[in-house]
């Protein structure tokens, strides 16, 4: 049953709009965005569809295809817990513009892989808000609206990136992100001209870093900036000195967010001069930072990195935000079963689950489907 289907079973009336938005996966700027830094996601063809109809009484009833039985029904917002609370926090952000909604949700985004299936509930959600309440808001007010539900009602601190990425993503293209001033240009991302792909190794290790490790990461981000006296660390323009001034985790954390900033800059620089194939060097400078400065890799990622470049990939490195989830691979296309193999193969023999791969496409961001 699809989603439009489901959404009359449960409800007795077709929905007035149908969205769906895009999961993502990040090039290359990990960690950055949160420190004021720069970021190229983008949108990949899994995502979130929300049909949608507004209701005036303040009742909100929920029905997720991936999570059957009856709606819940809430007539507080107070109410919601588990996955509601990335969608009651849509609304709540929208305050007295919206009073209530019927809505049904149906995803394809693989769960924990580190793809963002939180933004795509959210900015699929507000897309459709948006859109049958007339709010005129823009695709990156719906991803600032979107990150605040995230941050202020679910609690989780997480940058503008992912649901930038989402309501921004165009098909073809990576998105480059300032996330200070919120600027932002497609870039175009055609690896298919250069015979290569972009391969998702999905590590089936699910990570759940909302209010811990992550919190803590971006807690010592900011204690760092402010020992160094700039606003963010995205502001650091001499690296050796702020090292100087460090000491422990901060020092290794600023090490990495700088020099990944820089590494986001030169990866345009070679798609935009043509040098698809040279970009897998700043991959594995990525990973290799992320691992050893930011700590929040694991020994799947670690591996997969590891047997992706055996098997023949020009660069690889972990995606999201670690300690578990996904990393990406920049494969020839000729090498694609290599690689797999040698991951695979890897896996067994350190006797980690199977790993999954999913090949991405940069693909559209959020769009109404009727």
């Amino acid at each position: 049953m699809g989603v439009v289907e489901a959404f009359r079973a449960a409800y007795g009336a077709s929905p007035q709009t149908v969205w769906r938005a895009p999961g993502r996966v990040n090039l290359i700027g990990e960690h950055t965005d949160y420190n004021d830094g720069f970021v190229l996601p983008f949108a990949v063809p899994w995502g979130v569809t929300a049909a949608l109809t507004p209701r005036t009484d303040g009742t909100i009833r929920l029905l997720s295809l991936q999570a059957p039985g009856e709606p819940v029904t809430m007539a507080t917002r107070e109410e919601s817990e588990g996955w509601t609370r990335y969608v009651v926090g849509v609304l709540a952000m929208l305050g007295d513009r919206v009073e209530g909604a019927d809505i049904a949700i149906d995803g394809d985004v693989p769960r924990g892989a580190g793809l963002s299936s939180s933004a795509a509930l959210e900015v699929a959600v507000a897309s459709a808000l948006n859109d049958v309440h007339e709010l005129g808001l823009t695709p990156m007010e719906l991803a600032l609206l979107s990150q605040k539900a995230e941050n202020d009602f679910v609690g989780m601190p997480c940058g503008i990136m992912d649901q930038a990425a989402s309501a921004l993503g165009r098909e073809g293209h990576a998105l480059f992100l300032d996330c200070r001033s919120l600027g932002s240009r497609n870039i175009p991302l055609d690896l298919a001209a250069h015979g290569l792909s972009v391969l998702i190794i999905d590590t089936q290790v699910h990570h759940e870093h909302a209010g811990g490790e992550y919190a803590k990461r971006r807690a010592e981000c900011e204690s760092a900036a402010r020992k160094l006296g700039v606003p963010a660390l995205r502001d650091v323009t001499d690296l050796a000195g702020a090292l100087d001034q460090l000491r422990g985790d901060e020092r290794k954390r600023t090490m990495h967010v700088v020099t990944e900033n820089h590494r986001v800059e030169a990866l345009i620089g070679l798609l935009r001069a043509g040098q698809v194939t040279e970009i897998g060097a700043l991959l594995n400078a990525s990973h290799l930072s992320l691992r050893d400065q930011y700590e929040v890799s694991s020994p799947e990622l670690d591996l997969a990195v590891e047997a992706a470049i055996r098997g023949g990939a020009r660069g690889a490195r972990m995606t999201g935000g670690g300690f578990g989830g996904s990393a990406i691979a920049l494969v020839p296309d000729e090498r694609l079963d290599d690689v797999r193999a040698s991951v695979t193969a890897a896996y067994a023999e350190r006797g980690f689950q199977e790993p999954r791969f999913l090949p991405a496409t940069p693909a559209a961001g959020a769009h109404r489907l009727s």
